[in-house]
């Protein structure tokens, strides 16, 4: 008599735990997997936030550059005009001087040679260099 009052309701038990987890597991695995679309939907929100970040920092930077660019090609043109409009050939030899030790300085070049003539310079204007003097 003492074993079947334990048996009955652990055998009630046995058939309600499991009608529970026939019911509960298909529930619970639906909204697990719920859980994680929704996590990975929101990893996928986040990175293309990031890449949109990162696509308008580029496109700044980008403006910043073309900027910098126009400013240095203004200036350029006019450090050119007062050269060539105001200053000597003597001055435009020495600026030919100082740009090929710039150049030199980088390493873009292994060694620049020239040859100084008319006092020291370097001939920069060749065609007059090589016609024959009558």
């Amino acid at each position: 008599m003492n074993l079947t009052k334990l048996v009955v309701p652990g055998f009630i038990f046995a058939v309600i735990l499991i009608v529970v987890l026939m019911y509960g597991l298909p529930v619970y695995n639906v909204w697990q997997q719920e859980m994680v679309g929704k996590a990975e939907m929101a990893k996928a929100e986040q990175n293309r936030k990031i890449l949109v970040e990162e696509a308008k920092a580029r496109l700044e930077a980008e403006k910043l550059n073309a900027a910098a660019e126009i400013e240095r090609a203004r200036g350029m043109a006019e450090a050119m005009k007062v050269e060539n409009g105001t200053l000597s050939t003597t001055y435009n030899q020495y600026l030919f001087i100082r740009t090929l030790e710039k150049i030199a300085d980088k390493g873009s070049l292994p060694q620049i040679i020239y040859v100084p003539s008319e006092g020291l310079t370097p001939i920069m204007d060749v065609t007059n260099a090589i016609k024959p003097k009558p």
